[in-house]
C-alpha cells in the first residue's frame, strides 16, 4: 500500500484526557481541523487503569467504614464481585477488554478525528501512522504521559510483577500482596486491596508514607493502615532480590504464578502471593521520534505556554504527565486547556496577553486529593517547602473537631493545616486529613490561588453545622 498523506490543523499524539481536551480547546468555535492519534484507548490511562477505576475500587470501603461508624446502620461486608462488576461498569470492560466506544463517539461529536496507531514525530509538523502521514498546519501536542517504573532489582521483572494497571484491574485478589513503594499508588492500593480482604505488606525505602506532603498526612494514614489489622508497613525496606520459581502470565489483574520471596537488604524477606510495584513513573517517550526535532527521550520541558522548550516555530506543545510539571490528571487538563487556547490564538494571530493563555496552577498551586482512610486532600506548599523556597511563613493547625464532623460519623478524626505567607497574609498551602475531606479542598484552593487575604476569608462563613466550620476554628486559632 501507497504511503499517504493528510493534513489537519492541530494532531495530537495521546488521546488521554489531556490529550482530548487539548484537541477539544485548540479546535473550539472555529472550522479548524484536528487529529488524535491513539496506540491503545482513546480516553487514556486515566479512564481505564487509574484515577476512575482506583476510586471505584475505594469507595465502598469508604462508605462502609462510614456505615459502621454510625448507630442504627447495619454493614455487613463488601461484595467483592459487586465492586469489581462496578468498576468495569465505569471503564466499559468485559471477558473481551476495555470498549472506548464512548470516548471515540465523544471524539467524533466534537469534530476530532481518531486515528488509531503508534504515532511518532517525523520532522516539523509531521507525524507518521503506520504508513500514513498526519501533518500540522499549526500544531503538534505530545500527550503521550508515563508509564509504571519498575526498579532494577535483580529477579524483578522475571517475577512479572503487578504495576497499577494489574492493581486497578484486579479480577482474583491475592491472600497476601507485597507492594514496594509508599507514595499515592502504593498507599490507595493497600487501602483498596485491605478492604477487600488481602493482607498487605508494604515495603518503603523511606521511612515515611507520602512523603511529599505534611508529615501528619502520612503519619496518619500509616497508622489507620495498620490499624485495619491487613496492614503490615516496613519503613526502611530495600528490595535486593526477588524470586518467582513458578511465573505465569495469565493476564492483567490476575495472579502471575506461584508464591514470590522478596530478598530486603539488611537481612530478612518478605513472601507473598503477589507483588505490586509502585515504585514512580517514567515517561512514555522512547519511541516517539524525538530526534527528528532535535530532542532526546525523556521527560519534555515546556513554557507556561506548554511549548516544548528547544524546539523553534512555537509548534510543538506537551502537556500532562509528559512535561513532568506536575503528574495528576486534573493538571495535565488544565494545561491541555491553555495548550488549546494558546494553539487557537496563534492560528487566528491573536494576542497571548490574557491569563488564560498561561499555565500558573502548576507552580505551586495545583491540588490533589490522595483517596486513602483517611483521605489527605493538600494544595499549594507545604510549610517546609514555603521556607526552602525562600517564604516568610507560619503555620496554623488542629484537629477538625466541630459539629459537623461530629454529626457526620462517630469516630470522626481529622487534622487541619494552614500555611501563611506573613508577608502579604494570604495562604500559600493547606492540607487537610480525614474523612471525605478531598470534598473540602477547593475552597483551599481558590484562597491559595486567589491570594485571597485571611482578613477576607473571616467573612467567608461556614454554614452550621457542616464539617467546614472547621475553617472558622482555624482562622480563630491564629487571632
Amino acid at each position: 500500500m501507497a504511503d499517504t498523506t493528510d493534513e489537519f490543523d492541530v494532531v495530537v499524539i495521546g488521546a488521554g484526557p489531556a490529550g482530548e481536551n487539548a484537541a477539544a480547546y485548540a479546535i473550539a468555535g472555529s472550522d479548524r481541523t484536528a487529529a488524535l492519534v491513539e496506540r491503545e484507548l482513546v480516553g487514556g490511562e486515566c479512564s481505564y487503569w487509574a484515577c476512575i477505576p482506583s476510586k471505584a475500587l475505594l469507595r465502598p470501603g469508604h462508605v462502609l467504614a462510614a456505615a459502621k461508624a454510625m448507630p442504627g446502620v447495619t454493614a455487613d461486608g463488601l461484595d467483592v464481585a459487586a465492586v469489581l462488576a462496578r468498576r468495569d461498569s465505569f471503564t466499559h470492560r468485559d471477558d473481551t477488554g476495555h470498549d472506548d466506544c464512548s470516548q471515540v463517539d465523544w471524539a467524533e461529536d466534537n469534530r476530532i478525528t481518531v486515528v488509531r496507531g503508534h504515532g511518532r514525530l517525523a520532522g516539523e509538523r509531521a507525524v507518521e501512522v503506520g504508513g500514513r502521514t498526519l501533518r500540522a498546519r499549526h500544531a503538534v501536542v505530545l500527550a503521550t504521559g508515563t508509564t509504571a517504573a519498575v526498579p532494577d532489582v535483580p529477579g524483578l521483572r522475571a517475577a512479572l510483577p503487578w504495576t497499577s494497571r494489574d492493581a486497578t484491574a484486579v479480577t482474583e485478589i491475592p491472600g497476601h500482596v507485597a507492594i514496594i513503594g509508599g507514595g499515592v499508588v502504593a498507599c490507595e492500593a493497600a487501602t483498596w486491596l485491605a478492604a477487600l480482604g488481602a493482607r498487605v505488606t508494604l515495603l518503603v525505602r523511606g521511612h515515611a508514607l507520602l512523603a511529599g506532603n505534611e508529615p501528619f498526612a502520612g503519619e496518619r494514614v500509616a497508622a489507620a493502615l495498620a490499624g485495619t489489622g491487613q496492614v503490615e508497613i516496613r519503613f526502611g525496606a530495600q528490595p535486593e532480590r526477588v524470586h518467582r520459581p513458578d511465573v505465569a502470565d495469565t493476564g492483567e489483574g490476575r495472579i502471575h504464578g506461584g508464591r514470590v520471596t522478596v530478598e530486603l537488604g539488611g537481612g530478612g524477606s518478605v513472601e507473598a502471593d503477589e507483588i505490586l510495584v509502585a515504585a514512580g513513573r517514567a515517561p512514555h517517550t522512547g519511541d516517539l521520534g524525538l530526534a527528528t526535532v532535535g530532542l532526546e527521550p525523556g521527560y519534555l520541558p515546556v513554557d507556561d505556554h506548554l511549548t516544548v522548550d528547544g524546539v523553534p516555530g512555537e509548534w510543538l506543545y506537551a502537556v500532562g504527565d509528559v512535561n513532568h510539571r506536575v503528574a495528576l490528571t486534573h493538571m495535565g487538563k488544565y494545561q491541555a486547556r491553555v495548550a488549546g487556547d494558546v494553539i487557537a490564538a496563534r492560528a487566528d494571530g491573536r494576542p497571548l496577553d490574557s491569563p488564560r493563555y498561561t499555565a500558573l496552577a502548576d507552580h505551586d498551586l495545583a491540588p490533589q486529593v490522595v483517596y486513602t482512610a483517611p483521605e489527605v486532600a493538600a494544595v499549594g506548599l507545604t510549610e517546609a517547602a514555603a521556607r526552602e523556597r525562600g517564604l516568610t511563613v507560619s503555620a496554623v493547625e488542629l484537629d477538625i473537631a466541630v459539629a459537623g464532623s461530629s454529626l457526620a460519623r462517630d469516630d470522626y478524626a481529622g487534622h487541619a493545616k494552614l500555611v501563611v505567607d506573613e508577608t502579604t497574609d494570604t495562604l500559600v498551602g493547606a492540607t487537610f486529613v480525614g474523612p471525605d475531606v478531598g470534598e473540602q479542598l477547593h475552597a483551599a484552593t481558590i484562597a491559595v490561588v486567589g491570594r485571597v487575604p485571611l482578613e477576607t476569608l473571616w467573612h467567608a462563613v461556614p454554614a452550621f453545622p457542616a464539617v467546614s466550620e472547621f475553617w472558622l476554628r482555624l482562622l480563630e486559632a491564629r487571632r
